[in-house]
């Protein structure tokens, strides 16, 4: 049998101490007595007061060994811990999980349909995802955006493919690009999270939580506070080392079937400074390509176009020393 990613009695059983444990008493009206109160939220006896739950029905939900509890159940236990939208949809998961979906085969690749499309979008970064996140395909301004420091044919190889969860955390050029990193990488867990939730049978993303739990602090620390939150669509602030800062709205497209995949697309407001920076990274990756790569798999660029901002003082440069040399021919 395959190995279950998260034990689901556990998993509901966390989220919910955790969102306990986000509520002090005062927040619901409960008189604090700090002298008798061993824990720094909500006991259960009170959160299944003022959900209007019998305690014996609530300890037996938070130890998963209540069988499909209604909805107003849950509803009341969620207005009661101010949960989400997506805190409600994630605990309802949890609570009521469905037949698990069958395995998908640990090997996914985009179509030649998404590759052709990806290809055809010249002036749009995109690329393509499966549910966990590991880059299926880009195209080439998807690639020259993110991830030029990695060969252009990294996502063909499955011992090779780039993850961008697993990037955000332990690839310091791909962490380098977000000047807000602490709130992207906080995102980046909640929408994980939430994958989670939907396929705990799923083993690679078993295996991406274990390996990113025992490597990085920082996200350890994030997935045990239990996050969740949808990530289809909204800004990302960039700092690009060839073109400088970028903010750019992105899309997220579900590609129809039970794979999981789906299509993210980057674009910049027309005329800003944005739209300017990206469509001289679109030059710079249509005149040269990719970034080469030593021996060592440090990257080496060559005659790459720099920014106006980074041009100027190698301008000024060049006609201090166009003046000496008039000078001393004269």
């Amino acid at each position: 049998m395959m190995e279950r990613m998260v034990n689901a009695p556990s998993e509901l059983g966390d989220f919910l101490r955790s969102r306990r444990a986000a509520l002090r008493p005062e927040d619901v009206g409960i008189a604090p007595h700090p002298a008798r109160r061993r824990v720094t939220g909500l006991r259960r006896e009170e959160l299944a007061m003022l959900a209007g739950v019998s305690i014996t029905h609530y300890t037996r939900l938070e130890q998963g060994r209540a069988l499909s509890p209604s909805d107003s159940v849950l509803e009341s236990i969620a207005r009661t811990l101010r949960l989400t939208e997506d805190e409600v949809a994630h605990l309802k998961t949890l609570a009521r999980p469905t037949t698990p979906a069958p395995p998908a085969s640990r090997v996914a690749h985009a179509s030649q349909a998404t590759r052709q499309l990806l290809t055809a979008m010249t002036d749009v970064p995109s690329l393509a995802l499966d549910r966990r996140t590991d880059v299926l395909a880009w195209n080439r301004l998807g690639h020259a955006l993110l991830a030029a420091h990695l060969p252009s044919e990294a996502p063909d190889t499955p011992a090779t493919r780039p993850n961008l969860t697993r990037m955000l955390f332990l690839d310091e050029a791909y962490r380098a690009l977000f000047p807000d990193w602490t709130g992207e990488a906080g995102l980046a867990v909640a929408s994980l999270r939430l994958v989670a939730g939907r396929r705990p049978d799923d083993r690679a993303l078993a295996e991406l939580v274990g390996q990113l739990s025992m490597t990085s602090p920082e996200f350890a620390s994030l997935w045990s506070r239990h996050p969740v939150r949808t990530c289809t669509s909204g800004t990302k602030h960039l700092h690009h080392p060839l073109v400088g800062r970028m903010h750019l709205t992105f899309e997220t497209l579900d590609i129809p079937g039970p794979s999981g995949q789906r299509l993210i697309a980057y674009t910049a407001e027309p005329g800003s400074p944005s739209e300017a920076a990206l469509r001289l990274l679109g030059s710079t990756a249509a005149t040269d390509g990719t970034a080469a790569t030593d021996g060592s798999g440090a990257t080496a660029r060559h005659r790459r176009p720099q920014p106006e901002e980074h041009r100027q003082p190698e301008r000024r440069q060049q006609d201090r020393e166009d003046q000496q040399g008039t000078h001393q021919q004269g």
